[in-house]
């Protein structure tokens, strides 16, 4: 079975709130103060959301900076689990002695 692509935060941005509103990365930079290359980052995936980006994408789609900073950290964590299989898999889970 194939994995599924994880999808950076930027991409939802862009298709489930920029499209699907009709709002341009442009007014979204304007009205937010978000530096336009920024959101264009974003999208393009080579930028984090930082807790400063998710203050302001919440306040301005009306729903809560966690939600921003989830999609971002559940992105780093699978990318981290991704690059880092092996290493984690030689992990051993600790266990309480029984005395």
């Amino acid at each position: 079975m194939s994995r599924l692509k994880n999808i950076h935060p930027g991409e939802i941005l862009n298709e489930a709130f920029l499209k699907a509103l009709s709002v341009s990365a442009y007014r979204l930079a304007k009205d937010t103060g978000i530096p336009q290359t920024g959101i264009s980052e974003i999208i393009k995936g080579n930028r984090r959301i930082t807790a400063d980006t998710a203050l302001r994408l919440s306040k301005y789609f009306g729903n809560t900076p966690k939600f921003w900073l989830g999609l971002q950290n559940d992105f780093d964590i699978e990318e981290e689990q991704i690059a880092k299989v092996k290493e984690l898999r030689n992990i051993k889970h600790y266990t309480v002695n029984a005395a």
